[in-house]
């Protein structure tokens, strides 16, 4: 088909997108639960759901929002990966619905400052969003971006009402949502400040603080980031220090690699069209310099400048700036850019690829290039084979935290050991082996590091190879341990939560 062609296609399948977009929402928030139920469970996600049967006010990498979300839908559909992702495709369905009405709220605003602008159905904002691989592939897994994603949504929701109305109640949502939002990620914290510096720009904004209303969303945020602060402070601040704790590394040498980085993970998540289309919408933004401008740019910029800052001295994961997504998806309508159709179409094609490639792995792809083969590729028949090599063993450990939550979410009839301090800052009972002997697996790349004890009592014992179709996805070593074990690396020792322990 030729180039127009396809622009015809596209042209007509998003005006039908557009004509019912709740029926299209709908028939795609069907299919994330489908996915949800089909993929594999990530390390990541393993780890994610022990901590959901680990009651506590916050975890040491993150907040715990993303826990009790898993906690939610394991509830009603047991450990199993629909369980774990059952919130993920619902609030990625009502976080678009939100960010379809905030940018209808901006467009209001923006045809008050410029009655003649040319504006484009608000739902472009919706079908933008979902086209980014960030949520089109994170609405069908669960990461603490997920649970984000919505309180940012309605966050920029807060936003657009208070803008659009100048009602000061709505400070009250602006306090609700920043506070879980907080719950879900510390980076909620970069949009908040840019709330507050559009207030700075205009003193008629800063009248509102003259009133209750921004005070009582101020004081409503700060208490439900109570527990998570008291969970710090009773624990040495740790995770506060580990995501904080590198904010201020200055590597120039580095910079430019960290920076490529950082620029060529967002091309990916947001797609190119998308982040094209993103870039000049921003640099519209600027030149219009209307009121709901600035408040988009605040909310965009400041964290995309401290992120920046960031890369200049350390690796900024891809990840990281997805939070601004839903109010770039709201600049890029202000824009009008009729561009929007290819590069949605591009996006939809690239993470529908990317999903089928999870799910069959029909791409001959090299383990370097394939995330979905590293990520999910083979975790079944590697457990199995682990259980074989381990018959008779204690107790099976790791020292890293995501193939220790794998093997525990896989292996519900054996005692798993998380392996390493972090477990420490876990509510997990400790545990010791005075007779016998244990199995410890750890990644076959890797070495121990100089400090390890585990290098000095671990005996080799062979290796494991994961794969799927025949293609590897990771190795691991296996090492022998006898009991009884010194008293580091003892006290590291915690006994993780497996499926059938919790139902």
């Amino acid at each position: 088909m030729s180039l127009p062609g396809v622009g015809k296609a596209l042209s007509r399948l998003s005006a039908a997108l557009l004509a019912h977009p709740f029926v299209s929402l709908g028939a795609l928030t069907v299919l994330r639960l489908v996915l949800a139920a089909c993929l594999p469970v990530t390390p990541d996600e393993a780890y994610y759901w022990t901590w959901s049967h680990i009651s506590q006010a916050s975890y040491l990498d993150h907040p715990p929002m993303v826990a009790w979300w898993i906690g939610a839908g394991t509830a009603l559909f047991g450990d199993t990966g629909l369980g774990i992702r059952l919130t993920a495709p619902f609030a990625a369905a009502v976080g678009t619905i939100l960010t379809v009405l905030a940018c209808r709220d901006f467009q209001v605003v923006l045809l008050r400052d410029r009655p003649f602008a040319r504006v484009v159905n608000p739902w472009v904002a919706g079908l933008l969003l979902n086209a980014t691989l960030a949520l089109g592939v994170g609405a069908a897994v669960m990461t603490p971006d997920t649970p984000l994603l919505f309180f940012m949504a309605l966050f920029l929701w807060g936003c657009g009402r208070l803008a659009r109305t100048g009602d000061l109640r709505w400070w009250v949502l602006l306090g609700v949502s920043a506070g879980l939002g907080f719950d879900s990620k510390y980076t909620m914290v970069l949009p908040v400040v840019g709330l507050g510096v559009w207030c700075l720009l205009s003193s008629r904004r800063l009248k509102q603080f003259l009133t209750p209303w921004p005070w009582l969303g101020i004081v409503i945020g700060a208490f439900l980031t109570v527990p998570v602060i008291w969970w710090n402070a009773t624990h040495g601040w740790a995770s506060f220090i580990r995501q904080g704790g590198r904010t201020g590394d200055w590597h120039p040498s580095r910079a430019p690699g960290y920076i490529g980085e950082l620029l060529g993970g967002q091309i990916g998540l947001l797609t190119p069209g998308i982040f094209l289309l993103a870039l000049m919408a921003v640099a519209a933004s600027v030149r219009r310099r209307t009121d709901v401008d600035r408040l988009l740019l605040c909310l965009t910029c400041v964290p995309g400048l401290v992120f920046l800052q960031h890369a200049l001295g350390d690796r900024v994961q891809a990840n990281w700036p997805v939070l601004i997504y839903p109010a770039l998806m709201c600049l890029i309508v202000l824009q009008a850019d009729r561009r929007w159709k290819m590069a949605a179409g591009l996006g939809y094609a690239l993470w529908g690829l990317l999903l089928c490639q999870a799910a069959t792995g029909f791409l001959p792809l090299n383990r370097h290039l394939d995330v979905a083969l590293r990520q999910g590729g083979g975790w079944p028949s590697f457990t199995e084979n682990v259980a074989q090599q381990s018959e008779g063993a204690a107790f099976i450990a790791s020292d890293d935290y995501a193939l220790a939550s794998e093997l525990a979410f896989h292996l519900p009839d054996r005692v798993v050991l998380g392996a390493e301090p972090r477990w420490m800052l876990f509510d997990l009972p400790p545990w010791s082996c005075k007779a016998g002997w244990g199995m410890l697996i750890r990644n076959g790349r890797r070495s121990f590091s100089s400090t390890s004890p585990w290098a000095a009592l671990g005996q080799p014992a062979g290796m494991i190879v994961r794969s799927r179709g025949g293609r590897e996805a990771e190795r691991y070593a296996l090492y022998r341990v006898a009991c009884p074990i010194p008293p580091v690396p003892e006290a590291w020792l915690r006994k993780l939560p497996t499926a059938s322990s919790s139902r």
